[in-house]
């Protein structure tokens, strides 16, 4: 199961790439568990609960450093998602760069 983690401003803007990245993964057979928060959000997500990789939403992109440097003990890869990919809700590309970044 891979824990794919997006963060958005408010959380809202992700839930349509998450959604074609589900049917990605479901077309691939991968069971993965991908979501989409607020960056209010993060702490407490990552209390309860351990992710794979983080991906921030081109519009928070200035998080990628602090949440780094915050997060760094926890082990898990922290990328932008690519603006294009973004804008055009490439679900599918999206999906293979979280995979990339996991390993």
């Amino acid at each position: 199961m891979k824990n794919i983690m997006l963060v958005c401003a408010a959380g809202m803007s992700t839930s349509l790439l998450v959604t074609k990245m589900q049917k990605a993964a479901e077309g691939q057979n991968l069971a993965a568990d991908i979501f989409a928060i607020s960056e209010s959000e993060v702490d407490s997500t990552l209390e309860r609960k351990d992710i794979d990789v983080l991906l921030l939403g081109p519009q928070v992109r200035y998080l990628k450093g602090p949440f780094e440097a915050k997060y760094k003990a926890k082990n898990f890869p922290i990328e932008v998602i690519n603006m294009s990919d973004y804008g055009m809700m490439n679900g599918e590309k999206v999906l293979q760069h979280a995979l990339n970044l996991i390993g």
